[in-house]
């Protein structure tokens, strides 16, 4: 029998990642390194494990996830939302606690478009008077 193993693809900025679930001890690989590894920064783990400490779930499951694109912080958001879609889809019960926490919607936030005749997307040039 194999083993059964659960997908989602999380998105934040122009981060992209695919994230599997199974079911294991608690290891957790970010593109073939270990996640300490790859995000060396605490609060970057916090975010990446918030929907494992809601849902109890921490030493339950093996996490696999590559990502791509962005920074590290658009990259720990984009699994943190992979995370949270397979844990809705291991069990429905899990949506209401991470739906109350915000977790389910994608933050859709990404940078605004630089405008022609301005320096940045609403900065404007310095005004001189003479």
């Amino acid at each position: 029998m194999a083993e059964e193993r659960f997908y989602a693809t999380g998105k934040r900025k122009t981060s992209i990642a695919r994230v599997w679930l199974s079911s294991g001890d608690g290891k957790f690989i970010v593109n073939k390194k270990s996640m300490t590894e790859y995000f060396p920064r605490e609060t970057t783990q916090m975010i990446i494990m918030q929907p494992l400490n809601l849902t109890d779930n921490m030493a339950k499951f093996n996490i696999y996830a590559t990502v791509k694109g962005g920074g590290i912080s658009g990259q720990a958001g984009a699994i943190r939302h992979g995370i949270t879609k397979t844990l809705t889809e291991i069990d429905p019960e899990n949506r209401y606690i991470l739906k109350k926490s915000g977790l389910i919607t994608r933050d859709s936030r990404i940078k605004e478009r630089k405008k022609y005749g301005l320096r940045g997307a609403r900065r404007s040039c310095q005004y001189s008077k003479r």
